[in-house]
């Protein structure tokens, strides 16, 4: 079969109105109860979950299909205690002044600072990859559209179906995160574009008020 093959779309799910109404309904509902969390149980979630998760981001939309993505599971505990050292010794910089006022105002009402102890205690790390090179076959090493955009949109879908799963995540981001490359060992085509922390929340996690502070219907959308 060529690649220009195209085949009949035989697995959509035409559904009557009123249920595609409830549908959205019940996703808004379950979507609202996804918080960001920064403290996690250390109890134990089986890989197969992980993995499911992983794969429903595989199917998101890339640039000409390249899926420009890789995604690296972590969940030794030296592997993990070597990404909080070296995430802790960037955000030290970070917090002290190299952020600049602006940004670190802007993160007050989160409370956050240089102390991850939560990239030790969560049963998992994900480190997402964006790709430059690549293509839909291994080997390929064509160059990849769309990457950032591609990348987030595949994050999206794994943060999603690690909360449709009953799993809490926190998307982290230390500047830099090149040491994210050494430790996943991950070869020079790829960069780090974030680390979701996933698990189970802590009795005492709480969550900010700030961070449930949503825009409106009306700030966020416009209906022509």
């Amino acid at each position: 079969m060529s690649e220009e093959a195209h085949y009949p779309l035989t697995d959509f799910i035409t559904f009557p109105e009123q249920q595609m109404l409830a549908r959205s309904e019940e996703y808004l509902d379950e979507i609202k109860r996804r918080h960001s969390i920064r403290k996690f149980s250390d109890k134990a979630v089986p890989k197969e979950i992980i993995e499911n998760c992983i794969k429903a981001a595989g199917t998101a939309p890339s640039g000409a299909n390249h899926q420009p993505w890789h995604f690296v599971a972590l969940n030794n505990a030296d592997i993990k205690r070597q990404v909080r050292e070296q995430a802790e010794i960037h955000e030290q910089g970070f917090y002290e002044g190299r952020a600049g006022d602006e940004w670190l105002e802007a993160l007050k009402p989160l409370g956050t600072d240089a102390n991850k102890p939560f990239l030790e205690h969560a049963p998992w790390l994900i480190a997402v990859f964006s790709q430059k090179k690549g293509g839909i076959k291994p080997g390929d090493q064509n160059t990849n559209y769309y990457v950032h955009e591609s990348v987030g949109l595949a994050t999206g879908f794994l943060i999603n179906a690690l909360h449709h799963s009953g799993l809490a995540t926190l998307t982290h981001t230390p500047k830099p995160m090149q040491f994210l490359t050494k430790i996943c060992q991950r070869p020079d085509n790829e960069r780090p574009f974030m680390l979701l922390v996933v698990g189970y929340p802590a009795e005492d996690a709480t969550i900010p008020h700030h961070a449930t502070v949503k825009k409106s219907l009306e700030s966020i959308a416009t209906f022509l």
